[in-house]
């Protein structure tokens, strides 16, 4: 149950790229493949890298009640843009942006989702 709910996940954060992307003009996505491409590496990313440096930046975080995570989200968005071709952020307040909306994408998906395979194993028991 778990690998097909990490499958719909990224497709569906795939298609939320897709989505920021359309109502967003400063980050573009050339095709749904390189949707698939930039959510995975964007959840690497967010994997490995943000720990760190949320912990890096704790200091500053503290002193902006938590604000600051926007900043790092943002690094995150930005750097996958700036690896990947066919995913694109025009600056980094675009980036700014971007992740914000994707991040609100994120939650949604995370809470449809808990509700769908939670409901599914239950069924099953």
């Amino acid at each position: 149950m778990v690998p097909m709910k990490l499958i719909t996940r990224w497709f569906l954060l795939a298609c939320a790229l897709l989505l920021v992307a359309y109502l967003y003009p400063g980050v573009t996505v050339q095709s749904f493949g390189a949707a698939l491409i930039a959510a995975f590496v964007i959840g690497v990313f967010n994997t490995l890298v943000r720990p760190l440096l949320v912990l890096l930046t704790l200091p500053i975080t503290l002193l902006t009640l938590g604000l600051f995570l926007f900043v790092i989200n943002a690094v995150m968005f930005y750097w996958a843009a700036s690896l990947l071709d066919g995913f694109g952020v025009r600056s980094f307040g675009a980036a700014l942006l971007g992740s914000l909306i994707y991040s609100v994408c994120g939650l949604v998906i995370d809470l449809a989702l808990e509700r769908l395979f939670s409901s599914a194993s239950a069924r099953r028991a």
